[in-house]
């Protein structure tokens, strides 16, 4: 065999046992939202014009990287007409023995957010999940709801903005999922 095909096996194989083809297994799901599918009211806001029961979906992940210390759950919307989208909900240092999250997890008054985890504060200005809100007839939004696999529990500054907590995550992520519904009103 030619030494170009040996060199090409090894960097098959040593790309199937790399970190990054691992995390590729990881994945995300739930029985509330699903990729590519509009949301229903449930998950719309309360307020600015928007009158839903901004309950955050139901949300199951799997097959999380080796060194994974904790996780992350981001949900954002892309097309928000502000120049830098919109941060609907950050949840932070999920325990690593975590896999699932309820419908309502976001709600930080009924307390069913895991124990030892951090809910930022939203774009909306309130600590925990925001619902859709896109303006009305400004067309579908994307709202992409991904689970980071965390190498480290993340130490942040009490009133951390959306964008140092986006940074921080990512650049600690092992790996993601993400699953993109649409809304519009």
């Amino acid at each position: 065999m030619p030494k170009s095909i040996y060199a090409l096996l090894y960097l098959s194989v040593s790309l199937l046992l790399s970190p990054v083809a691992s995390a590729s297994s990881f994945s995300l799901s739930s029985t509330d939202v699903s990729h590519g599918d509009f949301m229903s009211r449930t998950h719309e806001f309360q307020g600015f014009g928007c009158s839903g029961d901004n309950l955050s979906p139901q949300l199951s992940w799997r097959n999380a990287p080796a060194g994974t210390e904790a996780f992350a759950v981001l949900a954002y919307d892309p097309d928000a007409p502000t120049g830098s989208g919109w941060w609907h909900w950050q949840l932070v240092n999920i325990p690593k023995q975590v896999t699932s999250l309820p419908k309502g997890a976001g709600d930080p008054g009924n307390k069913q957010a895991p124990k030892g985890s951090v809910q930022v504060t939203n774009d909306y200005g309130v600590a925990g999940f925001g619902g859709a809100c896109p303006p009305e007839g400004h067309g579908a939004h994307r709202y992409q709801f991904t689970v980071h696999a965390l190498s480290k529990r993340l130490e942040l500054p009490e009133n951390a903005s959306g964008a140092l907590t986006g940074y921080l995550v990512k650049a600690h992520s092992l790996g993601s999922s993400t699953i993109e519904a649409l809304y519009k009103r």
